[in-house]
C-alpha cells in the first residue's frame, strides 16, 4: 500500500445553498472535496468542482432532479484510505471498523466534531452555510500522513 503523504480531502456540509467565499478559500489546495449533504442547489457542487473533484451525498433538504443523482451514502477511495460518507450519523447502519473504513464523514447536526473511535476517524465539518443558532461556520480537512489520516476542523470568519 503506497501512502500519498500530504493528500488533502476537503470536507464540507450543510451549505444549504450558500457557498461562502471563506469556505472556498479554506478548501483551496484540496485534492478531493467531500460534501456530506444538505447542498441546497446544484451550483454549489459546480463551484466546488472548480477547486477539486467532488463527491457528495444527498441530505434531507436536497430535493429535485439534480438531488436524485446523489446517493444517500458513498464510499470514497482517497489514496490508500477508504472513507464512508453519509449525511446523518444517526442513520449509520454499519460497523465502520469491521467494514474496513478509515474514516466516516457526516453532516446534518451543524456541529463540528472530530474524534477517533475503534480506529476509525469520525469527522463532521459543521455547517458552512447559513448560521444556525450560535454554532460556528466551519469546514474540515482530512490529511494523509504516513501514520494514517489526520483530521482538522477550520472555523471560518464570516461577514
Amino acid at each position: 500500500m503506497v501512502v500519498n503523504p500530504g493528500m488533502i480531502v476537503g470536507v464540507i456540509a450543510d451549505t444549504h445553498g450558500l457557498l461562502r467565499p471563506e469556505a472556498v478559500a479554506a478548501l483551496r489546495g484540496s485534492d478531493l472535496i467531500v460534501h456530506a449533504g444538505d447542498v441546497g442547489r446544484p451550483e454549489i457542487l459546480e463551484e466546488l468542482a472548480q477547486i477539486a473533484p467532488v463527491v457528495a451525498v444527498r441530505g434531507n433538504v436536497d430535493h429535485g432532479p439534480w438531488a436524485q443523482k446523489l446517493h444517500m451514502t458513498e464510499v470514497v477511495e482517497a489514496g490508500p484510505y477508504t472513507l464512508y460518507v453519509l449525511h446523518d450519523l444517526e442513520s449509520l447502519a454499519i460497523d465502520p471498523a469491521a467494514a474496513g473504513f478509515d474514516a466516516v464523514i457526516s453532516g446534518h447536526s451543524h456541529r463540528p466534531a472530530l474524534e477517533k473511535r475503534n480506529s476509525v476517524l469520525y469527522i463532521n465539518p459543521g455547517s458552512a452555510g447559513p448560521r444556525r443558532f450560535s454554532l460556528p461556520i466551519s469546514v474540515g480537512r482530512l490529511i494523509a500522513t504516513d501514520e494514517g489520516l489526520r483530521g482538522e476542523l477550520v472555523t471560518l470568519e464570516s461577514r
